[in-house]
C-alpha cells in the first residue's frame, strides 16, 4: 500500500497576524521522516507533504493528497495543528472514503482512543513511537488491526486501544530520516535566525525520552527513560548530511544531548578524528555542565548551547521542575560563554503559581544573566503534561486546541488577567533586546552569522509588516 504522510500547518501563530516564523525557523519533520525511512526500507512506497514548508488551506491540501494517489494517509499533529489536519481528513473522507486515515503525533498520544469517538474522519490512531506500528499497519492493508500493538481503533463504534507497543531499544537499528522526500531540502529549511554561523543547516534528534518529570513537559510519545544513538551512528548521520546535502551546521534538538557523558565525549573525539567540517548547537541541562565538558564541546565545533531556565523565581521553579540554585545558573552560563560558545536561555511566562511579582523577578533575573539570546514562550498546559490534570485548580484555562502553540495565553493564573500577562511578556522581550550589549552582539553577527543577516535584510518587508500588524 502506498503511504502519504501529511504534516499539517497549525496557522494560529497569533490571531489576526501573519505567521512569519516559517521564513526564519523551519525545521524538517523528523518524526514522520523516520517512519517514512523505515517503510521505504521495507519496500513500501512513501511520500511526505510538509504543509509547514508550503502552507495551504485544507482544500489545497486535499488536492495535493489526491495527486499522490495514496492508500493510507498519516497525519502527524500537535495539539495546535490537529483541527487543521482533521479538516483535511474530513474532506478526504468525503471525496475518497476508501483511503485509510491515520493520526499520530503528540495530540493522538495524549488524548488517546477517546479521540476516535468525536472525530469520525479518522480511522486509526498510532499511539507511541510510530516506526514499527505504521509498518505493520501498512502491511496489514488495514485488516485485523486489533492484533497490532500501539493502535487505537473502533470496536462496536467506540475507540479502543490494542496492546501497548514496546519502545525501540536500539535506535541505531533505524535508518536515517528520509530527507530525500522533502522536495526543497535543505534550501527551504533553516534553523532560527541568528542561531547558526553558516548554511545550509538542519536539525537532528539523536535520543528519545527524558528521565526528568517537569510539570509542563509532555512525555506521551517517547515516555520517560533515556535511549540514544551511539556516537558512531551520529557521526555517520552528520557525515551523510554534510556530503550528500552540503549541510554545514546542525542543531541537536534532543532534550538532553549532554545527559550521557561518555556518549558526548566519544562523539566529540570522533568528530575531531574525522575532521568533519561542520559546527553544531545543542540543548543542555545545567546539572550536566562542567569545565571539562564545555572544553570538549567547544573543541569539537559547538557554536551555541541552549538552556531551559523557565523562571527566575525560586518558588515557581521548585513547583515545576528539579530545582537548581539561581546563583549557580549564572555561574554555569558564564562558564559556557568563557569557553567561547553563545548562550541562549529558554523562559516561560504564565506558569501556575506565578503572579506579577514572580514574573518581574524572572525578567530582572534574565537581564542579570550572561545570555546573548532568549526564547520566551507563553505557558501552555498540554494534555500530556503532568500539570494538565489539575490545571483548572490554578487558574482559568481556555482549552482551544488551535491556539495551544505556546504563543497564546490560553491559561491565566489565579489573581492575574490576560492583559497583564501580555504586557509583562512584551516588557520581557523589549527590555532584554533593547540593551546596548545585545545590540552589539547582533552587530557581531555581521561576521559571526552573515547568512542570518542577509536573510533578515531580504525579508525586512515581511518583518515590518508583521510588527505593524502586531502593534495595530
Amino acid at each position: 500500500m502506498k503511504v502519504l504522510f501529511v504534516h499539517p500547518y497549525g496557522s494560529n501563530f497569533l490571531p489576526g497576524v501573519q505567521d512569519i516564523t516559517t521564513i526564519f525557523n523551519l525545521m524538517p519533520p523528523l518524526g514522520i521522516m523516520s517512519i517514512a525511512a523505515v517503510l521505504e526500507q521495507n519496500g513500501i512506497p512513501v511520500d511526505i507533504l510538509d504543509c509547514y514548508a508550503a502552507p495551504a488551506p485544507a482544500e489545497a491540501v486535499l488536492e495535493a493528497i489526491l495527486l499522490k494517489r495514496p492508500d493510507i494517509v498519516g497525519f502527524s499533529c500537535t495539539t495546535s495543528s490537529f483541527m487543521e489536519g482533521y479538516r483535511a481528513a474530513e474532506l478526504l473522507k468525503q471525496h475518497s472514503p476508501e483511503i485509510i486515515t491515520v493520526l499520530g503525533g503528540a495530540h493522538a498520544c495524549t488524548i488517546g482512543a477517546a479521540l476516535l469517538d468525536s472525530f469520525p474522519a479518522i480511522d486509526y490512531l498510532v499511539i507511541g513511537e510510530g516506526e514499527q506500528t505504521m509498518l505493520e499497519l501498512a502491511k496489514s492493508d488495514g485488516r485485523n488491526v486489533e492484533n497490532i500493538p500501539g493502535i487505537a481503533y473502533r470496536k462496536d463504534g467506540v475507540g479502543t486501544l490494542t496492546d501497548q507497543r514496546e519502545l525501540i531499544a536500539d535506535l541505531d537499528a533505524l535508518p536515517f530520516p528520509a530527507y530525500h522526500l522533502l522536495p526543497d531540502f535543505p534550501k527551504r529549511y533553516s534553523l532560527p535566525l541568528f542561531s547558526f554561523p553558516t548554511a545550509p543547516n538542519t536539525s537532528i534528534i539523536s535520543s528519545r525520552g527524558c528521565p526528568y518529570s517537569c510539570s509542563y513537559c509532555d512525555r506521551s510519545v517517547f515516555a520517560r527513560g533515556f535511549r540514544f544513538n551511539s556516537p558512531e551512528y551520529i557521526i555517520e548521520h552528520v557525515t551523510m548530511l554534510n556530503k550528500k546535502y552540503g549541510i554545514r551546521h546542525v542543531f541537536f534538538y534532543d532534550d538532553l544531548f549532554t545527559f550521557d557523558r561518555k556518549r558526548v565525549a566519544r562523539f566529540c573525539e570522533l568528530k575531531k578524528q574525522n575532521r568533519l567540517n561542520l559546527t553544531y548547537n545543542c540543548i543542555a541541562r545545567l546539572e550536566h555542565v562542567d569545565q571539562e565538558l564545555l572544553t570538549l564541546l567547544k573543541d569539537s565545533g559547538c557554536w551555541q548551547v541552549n538552556f531551559g531556565i523557565e523562571s527566575g523565581d525560586p518558588e515557581v521553579v521548585k513547583k515545576h521542575r528539579k530545582f537548581f540554585g539561581l546563583d549557580e545558573v549564572g555561574r554555569k552560563l558564564q562558564m559556557v560563554k568563557e569557553a567561547g560558545m553563545r548562550v541562549k536561555g529558554l523562559f516561560m511566562v504564565g506558569l501556575p503559581g506565578e503572579d506579577e511579582a514572580a514574573i518581574r523577578r524572572t525578567i530582572e533575573y534574565a537581564l542579570s544573566l550572561p545570555l546573548e539570546e532568549i526564547n520566551v514562550t507563553k505557558f501552555t498546559p498540554f494534555p500530556g503534561a503532568p500539570v494538565y490534570k489539575t490545571i483548572r485548580e490554578h487558574g482559568d484555562f481556555d482549552e482551544n486546541w488551535p491556539l495551544m502553540n505556546c504563543m497564546n495565553f490560553v491559561f491565566v493564573p489565579h489573581g492575574m488577567t490576560k492583559a497583564q500577562l501580555e504586557d509583562l511578556y512584551d516588557e520581557f522581550i523589549r527590555r532584554f533586546y533593547h540593551r546596548s550589549r545585545i545590540h552589539w552582539g547582533y552587530t557581531s553577527m555581521l561576521w559571526r552569522s552573515p547568512r542570518s543577516v542577509l536573510k533578515f535584510l531580504r525579508h525586512l518587508p515581511e518583518i515590518m509588516a508583521f510588527e505593524m500588524k502586531k502593534k495595530w
